[in-house]
């Protein structure tokens, strides 16, 4: 395979990733081993994602005409993009627990919605709760008013029975 054509073929699988994501995280992988990348890829394909170690001028190229086009500036020395394609919150959470834990690479940015995070708000972005996550604190919430006005009324109605059992005790006395 010639090296245009291989290029090309890598480009195609770029462009393929950048349509399907719904956040990307760009990383620096400076002084990992082939094992903890692969890990990390590992990581973030349990939580439907994916990571790929790629040439910045492929990505650049890859990134034309997308939401992900505002990482072109961050695509500088030996990155990999982190991708997320169900959820907008686990790539950045999965990246960040992966450079704790191994005290190598850092995040240098990422891109949601067509905006550009920097690393401060690419770890922000790490702390958010996930969707499902988010779900349950909202239907807690909803649920809650209800559980206390059915609580209310199972107190009312105990307490009438109880009330009428002591009247019926007294008269039967």
């Amino acid at each position: 395979m010639s090296t245009k054509a291989f290029k090309q073929e890598k480009i195609e699988a770029m462009k393929e990733k950048f349509g399907k994501a719904k956040v990307a995280v760009v990383t620096e992988y400076r002084g990992l081993t082939v094992e903890e990348i692969t890990k990390l890829r590992r990581s973030l394909q349990k939580e439907d994602g994916d990571y790929m170690v790629t040439k910045n001028t492929l990505a650049k190229v890859a990134s034309k005409g997308t939401q992900f086009e505002v990482l072109a500036d961050s695509l500088k020395g030996p990155v990999a993009i982190a991708f997320g394609f169900k959820d907008e919150v686990a790539p950045a959470k999965v990246v960040t627990k992966f450079i704790k834990e191994a005290k190598k690479g850092e995040i240098i940015g990422a891109a949601l919605d067509g905006k550009f995070l920097d690393a401060n708000e690419a770890k922000k972005l790490a702390s958010l709760p996930s969707k499902d996550e988010l779900y349950a604190k909202m239907l807690g919430s909803i649920n809650s008013p209800a559980t206390g006005i059915v609580g209310a009324i199972n107190a009312v109605m105990s307490g009438l029975v109880r009330a009428m059992d002591q009247v019926a005790k007294k008269k039967s006395a």
